[in-house]
């Protein structure tokens, strides 16, 4: 399944799956609109399916953001894997 990208009200609806296949077309359309605004939102209720390559690209959006004193914020009860595997990583 593709990945869709909608924006409402300046936040940005993720629908469908966020896998290996769609993440690198992912990193690099956020990265350009992290550069080119202060405050990103991505709602992430309609995502389906993810896995570890997804995960990463919110981690490395997150980053990327940082790096540039901007706001890239992850809303919505989505898909359950992305919080077990976000925790598990900040877990030490």
């Amino acid at each position: 399944m593709a990945l869709r990208i909608l924006e409402e009200n300046g936040a940005f609806q993720l629908h469908g799956s966020l896998t290996a296949t769609t993440a690198r077309s992912f990193i690099i359309h956020f990265e350009h609109i992290i550069n080119t605004a202060k405050d990103v939102t991505v709602n992430i209720e309609k995502v389906k399916c993810i896995d570890a390559c997804g995960v990463e690209a919110l981690k490395t959006l997150i980053a990327i953001a940082l790096r540039s004193n901007n706001m890239f914020s992850v809303v919505g009860y989505g898909c359950k894997d992305i919080y077990d595997d976000y925790k598990s990583s900040f877990a030490a």
